[in-house]
């Protein structure tokens, strides 16, 4: 039986590779053994890479050897999503007909992920064509939820929400484009951080064509983790440079900044917070409102000035979502929806599309007019909030298939969502992060808060996100075999 290195974080990992106090090898081996155990149950990882895991966990050992410097993740075991390039592996994306489209070279975010060290020890599962919030699909099936089979482990990143959930990997890729970081961490009781657009490379060589505009600018990669230090860890790993993202920018490197801290405190505090617990116009869970109330609380007491405050013209940001992504793929995306996509992703996008408002082609260049106003006027409401505390959804984790109840339910779905989505399509960072005991819990599930901040504020949010932490503490790794005998019981 393999030592529960499994369990430790990929900042105590990395550094007790760093010592040789213990060895990639010896990571990889009780990662994999981690999953071999749980897997079975969840489904979160589709391509088990035990071999090619283990032959770069001793190249790794061999590097430190050597006494080569090692990178931030060096020989840290993770997972990347099965809708980015790995050469050598299909970027199948969830659907049947891709199953053996063979990438031959990796994906910015995957190489930049070598590059810092990592050992990337499988591929986590997606919805056909990640478009969906809930994972599940004909090639692979689909994905449970670690604290509860009958919720959705978040989508389209559930595979690797459910993954480091349970404790397979120490950090999991994912990726958003309307909450598909945010969501899966909010479901499953891990951190999640949704980059700012441009931040992390991303491109895949397998594409034929590049993506429309809405989806470039709203779409980024990025990671989930069980505590929000790793998150960090994690960026700083993803964010290099790559010339063949043309939205990619040289910020400054990811790292913690304590100029300005008391004593104790974890963040540049105290700054303004606007707390939004209730959004103008959308039916919120009172747990959720609870939980966003629990974290402000916590801030304030960190040294946080807090004061209620909406950002403006919320409802705008979140239709302009669905008009611009939806309209986008009217383009050619819509048939291939219908040609390859599964019974579960028709029904949901032709919800999604019935809803959606038609655009001609000057309705569509308004919507990204519009965008830039909104974005001009959210970057004002952030010079005088630089951060901003609300929901991750308005309800809590949905039921397993919940969008595929016709448009009414779908309908209610995008307005729970309407904080994920706003922020998407102005392409700003927003960090999902758990609260636990003694925070407020629904039906044994754990709750979870949004925070935002203007573009590349990463480091407010993960800042923010460890005074939350500190106070709420880390409930993960869980075990869904336990959680799954205890329901059956």
């Amino acid at each position: 039986m393999s030592q529960a290195w499994w369990r430790l974080s990929a900042t105590e990992m990395a550094a007790l590779v760093a010592r040789r106090d213990v060895s990639s090898k010896e990571l990889v081996e009780s990662s994999l053994a981690r999953l071999e155990e749980v897997n079975p149950h969840l489904n979160a990882v589709v391509d088990v890479l035990a071999d090619s895991a283990l032959e770069a966990a001793a190249a790794a050992d061999a590097a430190v050897a050597r006494r080569e410097a090692p990178g931030p993740l060096h020989g840290v075991p993770v997972t990347v999503k099965v809708n980015v390039d790995m050469a050598g592996y299909a970027t199948s994306n969830g659907v049947v007909a891709y199953k053996d489209l063979i990438a031959r070279e990796d994906s910015p975010v995957v190489a930049n992920l070598r590059k810092a060290g990592a050992v990337i020890i499988g591929r986590t599962n997606a919805p056909a064509f990640s478009y969906r919030w809930f994972t599940d699909n004909d090639l692979y099936g689909r994905t449970l939820n670690p604290w509860d089979a009958g919720l959705t482990p978040g989508g389209s990143s559930g595979g690797a929400s459910a993954a480091v959930a349970a404790g397979i990997g120490a950090i999991a890729h994912g990726n958003d484009l309307g909450g598909s970081i945010r969501y899966p961490a909010y479901a499953c009781g891990v951190a999640g951080l949704r980059p700012t657009t441009g931040r992390v490379p991303a491109w895949n060589p397998t594409q034929s064509r590049d993506r429309t505009l809405a989806v470039q600018l709203a779409s980024v990669q990025g990671p989930l983790a069980r505590t929000v230090g790793d998150l960090r860890l994690a960026l700083a790993a993803m964010e290099g440079g790559d010339s063949r993202d043309a939205w990619w920018m040289p910020v400054a490197p990811t790292q913690r900044d304590v100029s300005n801290a008391p004593k104790g405190a974890l963040a540049p505090f105290p700054t303004r917070v606007a707390v939004c617990a209730q959004l103008p116009g959308i039916p919120t869970d009172p747990a959720v409102i609870d939980a966003v109330q629990q974290a402000a609380r916590w801030l304030e007491e960190a040294g946080c000035v807090v004061e209620e405050a909406v950002p403006p013209r919320f409802d705008e940001a979140c239709e302009l979502w669905l008009k611009l992504v939806t309209n986008e793929a009217l383009t050619g995306l819509d048939k291939t929806i219908e040609e390859y996509g599964d019974r579960a992703i028709r029904t949901a996008f032709g919800s999604q599309r019935r809803i959606a408002p038609t655009l001609d082609l000057v309705g569509y260049m308004d919507g990204l007019s519009q965008r830039t106003g909104l974005l001009r006027e959210w970057q004002a409401f952030f010079a005088r909030y630089p951060l901003l505390l609300m929901p991750v959804s308005c309800q809590n984790p949905f039921a397993v298939d919940a969008d595929q109840h016709g448009d009414d339910a779908m309908r209610r779905i995008l307005q729970a969502q309407g904080p994920l989505l706003a922020t998407a399509v102005l392409g700003l960072p927003g960090l999902s992060v758990p609260l636990g005991v003694p925070a407020p819990v629904s039906n044994g599930m754990p709750s979870g808060v949004q925070l935002v901040a203007g573009r590349f504020g990463e480091a407010l949010c993960l800042a923010a996100g460890e005074a939350i932490e500190a106070r709420a503490g880390v409930f993960t790794p869980i075990d869904p075999l336990t959680v799954a005998a205890r329901s059956a019981g």
